[in-house]
C-alpha cells in the first residue's frame, strides 16, 4: 500500500523560479516548432516576456515575504526577504543583459557563432557565415541559467543549492564557447571554465558530505540544531569535521565570486567569452553566488560558538584581503579592456567579501546595494565594449589623403580590447565615452556615483561590526583601483590615437606606375616611375547601436546616476530586504 502524501507547494512563492524555467522549456521546443525566419524574434520576446514576470512575481510576493518567511517542502524552497531582494538584483540585471545579448549593430551580425559546433576555420563554418544561420539556442540557455540563479540563494537544502549551482553554470560553460570571433580563445575559455567550475563543485559537494556527516541532515536549520546541541549528532561533537565541510562549501561558492585563491578562471573566461555572455556572468552570477554565501554564513553563525566562528571570520578575512590585492594590485598593469574588468570583479568580490564578515543585518543591506550598483555598471560597461570595434581598411601611404578621412570599404572585426586602440574615442564616440566613463567611476567608488554609496555601505558595515582594519584596507586598495580606472578615462578622452586618425599599417605591396623606358645593353631601365604602396591598415570604430545595447547602457546609466544621487528610495527598500529570517 502506497503511503505516499503529496505535500503542499505555494506554486506563487516559487513563481519567481516557475516562470523563468517555464520560459526555458517552451524555449527549447521553439526551437524544435518554429520557422527559421520568426525563430530570433520569437524567442527574444518569450525570454523577455518571462524575466519581466519574475520580477513582477518578485514584487507581488515583497509584502507577503515581509510579514514571515515562506517555506515550501520543508525549506527546500526558502524565501526570505534577503533572498527576495537577491532574485529581485538578479532578475533586473539578466533583464538588461539580454538585451545586450540580442543587439545585432549596423553591422547586422550579433556576437555569437552561426553554429558553435564547428571547427573554427572550418569550410563548414564558412558555410554557416555565408548562409546566415543565427544560434536562438542561446536564448533558452540564458533563461535556464538565470532560473538557476534565481534558485540558488532561496533554498535551505544544500542539495539543492549545488542542484542550482550546476543549473546554473551548465549553460553558461556552453555559452562562454559560442563567440562569433576569436573561436579558438572563446573555446579555451569554456573549456578552462567547465574544467575548474567542476573542481570547485566537487569541493562543494565534499563539504555537502562532511556537514551531513556531522548533523545528519543537509538542511541549514537542521545542521544549526544540531550545532546547538552536538549530543544529538550521529558522530557526537566534532566540531571540526563541521568547519571542514563548511570551508568547502564555501570554497565552492566563493569561486562563483570569482574571490582569490579560486579567481584565476575569471580574467580568461572573461575575455574569451562572448562580451554580451561576459556582462550577463559578472553582474548575475556573483549576485547569485553572494546570495547563497550569505544564506549559508548568516544561517550557520547562528549555531557557531565563539571559536569556530572566530576561525570561519579569520578564513573571510584572509580571502577578502587577499582578493582585494590580487584585484587591484594586478588590475593595474592590465592592457586589454576586458581582462581589467576582470580583475577590477575580482577585486569587488574582495569589497562585497568585506560586507559579510560581520554576519549581520547591516552587511546583508550593504551586501544587496552593492550587488545592484556593481551590477548595473557592469552591464553597461560591457555593453559599451561589444560597440567598439576593429575595422580593417585599405588605401595607400602618398600623404595625399585628408586628415580624418578613412576610406569605406573595411571590414568590421571583433571588439576592439587592447587599451591602446581606445586612446580618442571621446572624439568619436563622445557620449558612448561618456557612459564608459561613468560606469568606470562608480566602479572607483567616486561621489556622486551608485558605486560610492555601495562601498560607503560595505566599510560601515565592516566597521559596526568590529572589522576596522580590514575596512582600512579596503578603502586603500579601493583608492589603488582608482589609478587603472582613470587611466582608461584619460586614454579615451585626453590622448591623441595611436597612428593619427588611420591606425596604423600592418601589410603592404607595391605598384609601379611605368612612365617611359628602354633597354640597352641588357640591362633595362625605369624613368620617371611613381611608386605607390597599398597598405591595409587596422583602424578603432564605433558600430551604431540597433536598439538594445543602446537602451540597456542608458538604462544602467540612470541607473548609476541616481543611485549615487537619489539613493534614498533604493536604501529603503534594500532594509526591508535585508531582514535575514530563516
Amino acid at each position: 500500500m502506497n503511503d505516499f502524501v503529496a505535500p503542499l507547494i505555494d506554486w506563487a512563492a516559487v513563481s519567481p523560479v516557475l516562470i523563468v524555467l517555464a520560459a526555458g522549456v517552451l524555449g527549447v521546443l521553439l526551437e524544435a516548432f518554429v520557422p527559421a525566419r520568426a525563430r530570433r524574434t520569437t524567442q527574444l520576446t518569450l525570454t523577455l516576456a518571462a524575466l519581466a514576470g519574475s520580477l513582477v512575481a518578485v514584487g507581488l510576493l515583497w509584502d507577503r515575504v515581509q510579514e514571515n518567511a515562506l517555506s515550501v517542502v520543508g525549506g527546500s524552497y526558502l524565501l526570505t526577504p534577503f533572498g527576495l531582494g537577491v532574485q529581485a538584483v538578479i532578475g533586473v540585471c539578466a533583464l538588461l543583459g539580454v538585451l545586450v545579448v540580442a543587439e545585432r549593430t549596423t553591422t547586422g551580425q550579433d556576437a555569437f557563432a552561426p553554429a558553435a559546433a564547428a571547427v573554427p576555420g572550418t569550410a563548414y563554418e564558412d558555410e554557416t557565415r555565408r548562409a546566415g544561420l543565427q544560434q536562438t539556442e542561446i536564448y533558452p540557455l540564458l533563461l535556464f541559467s538565470t532560473g538557476g540563479m534565481l534558485l540558488f540563494p532561496a533554498t535551505d537544502d544544500l542539495i539543492v543549492m549545488f542542484v542550482a549551482l550546476e543549473v546554473l553554470s551548465l549553460p553558461l560553460y556552453v555559452l562562454c564557447a559560442t563567440a562569433r570571433r576569436r573561436r579558438l580563445l572563446s573555446q579555451e575559455a569554456a573549456f578552462k571554465y567547465f574544467v575548474l567550475g567542476a573542481f570547485a563543485s566537487a569541493l562543494f559537494v565534499f563539504g555537502i558530505a562532511l556537514v551531513y556527516g556531522f548533523a545528519g541532515t543537509v538542511r541549514l536549520q537542521g545542521v544549526v540544531q544540531v550545532l546547538a546541541d552536538p549530543s544529538v549528532s550521529p558522530l557526537g561533537s566534532m566540531p571540526a569535521l563541521v568547519v571542514v565541510g563548511l570551508l568547502l562549501v564555501l570554497s565552492g561558492l566563493l569561486f562563483k565570486i570569482g574571490a582569490a585563491p579560486l579567481h584565476a578562471w575569471t580574467p580568461d573566461v572573461y575575455q574569451g567569452a562572448p562580451t554580451p555572455i561576459t556582462g550577463f556572468m559578472a553582474a548575475c552570477t556573483k549576485a547569485a553566488a553572494m546570495g547563497a554565501l550569505v544564506r549559508v554564513l548568516f544561517t550557520l553563525a547562528n549555531g557557531l560558538d565563539p571559536a569556530t566562528r572566530h576561525d570561519v571570520e579569520v578564513a573571510l578575512w584572509a580571502v577578502a584581503i587577499l582578493t582585494m590585492l590580487i584585484g587591484t594590485v594586478v588590475g593595474a598593469v592590465q592592457t586589454d579592456v576586458k581582462r581589467l574588468l576582470a580583475y577590477s570583479a575580482i577585486a569587488h568580490a574582495g569589497f562585497l567579501l568585506v560586507g559579510v564578515v560581520g554576519m549581520d543585518e547591516a552587511g546583508s543591506r550593504a551586501v544587496l546595494f552593492y550587488l545592484l550598483a556593481y551590477g548595473l555598471a557592469s552591464v553597461g560597461a560591457f555593453a559599451v565594449v561589444t560597440l567598439v570595434r576593429e575595422r580593417t581598411v585599405s588605401g595607400d601611404d602618398t600623404g595625399d589623403r585628408a586628415v580624418g578621412t578613412v576610406p569605406d570599404d573595411g571590414v568590421v572585426l571583433g571588439e576592439a580590447t587592447r587599451l591602446a586602440q581606445w586612446a580618442g574615442l571621446g572624439r568619436k564616440a563622445p557620449w558612448l565615452t561618456a557612459a564608459f566613463s561613468l560606469f568606470l567611476l562608480s566602479m572607483a567608488g567616486i561621489p556622486l556615483t551608485a558605486g560610492f554609496v555601495a562601498k560607503f555601505g560595505v566599510f560601515s558595515a565592516a566597521v559596526e561590526a568590529g572589522a576596522w582594519p580590514l575596512a582600512l584596507l579596503g578603502v586603500l586598495a579601493s583608492a589603488v583601483s582608482v589609478f587603472f580606472y582613470v587611466r582608461v578615462i584619460v586614454l579615451m578622452v585626453l590622448t591623441p590615437p595611436p597612428g593619427g586618425e588611420h591606425g596604423t599599417a600592418s601589410s603592404g605591396t607595391t605598384e609601379s606606375d611605368q612612365q617611359g623606358g628602354g633597354s640597352g645593353g641588357g640591362t633595362a631601365t625605369v624613368t620617371g616611375a611613381a611608386t605607390r604602396t597599398l597598405v591595409s591598415r587596422t583602424v578603432v570604430t564605433v558600430v551604431g547601436s540597433r536598439g538594445p545595447a543602446a537602451f540597456a547602457i542608458a538604462v544602467c546609466a540612470v541607473g548609476v546616476l541616481l543611485l549615487g544621487i537619489l539613493p534614498a528610495g533604493a536604501l529603503d527598500l534594500v532594509g526591508q530586504a535585508a531582514q535575514f529570517r530563516p
